[in-house]
């Protein structure tokens, strides 16, 4: 959690956990009750723990693809499509909405 909070907080850190016959990926905040079903959540750290499973699977170049246009989102992006805990007013569907155009 404190690692989190250097990058922008628990919305931005993935997780994997790997073994010698299974992983498993997922954001470290887990499943975030408090917000569910709101909208508001910031999907990066969902995004990047499927970037670190593409990568397990052996597809590191869509994984760069995707990071890079979210890289690209979360450097160019403005309030209107940050999420809030970003500093951003956007919900989920608004971010999302933004890295899907950078993909396409």
């Amino acid at each position: 959690d404190l690692m989190a909070g250097l990058v922008g907080g628990l919305g931005m850190a993935p997780g994997g956990n790997i073994g010698d016959d299974a992983a498993m990926f997922e954001p470290v905040h887990g499943s975030a009750p408090d917000i569910a079903g709101q909208g508001v959540a910031n999907p990066t750290a969902q995004i990047l723990a499927a970037c670190m499973m593409l990568d397990h699977v052996g597809q590191p170049e869509v994984a760069a693809r995707i990071r890079d246009a979210l890289h690209g989102c979360l450097e160019n992006c403005d309030e209107s499509t940050l999420t809030r805990d970003l500093g951003g007013r956007a919900g989920t569907e608004e971010f999302t909405g933004a890295l899907l155009r950078r993909l396409a």
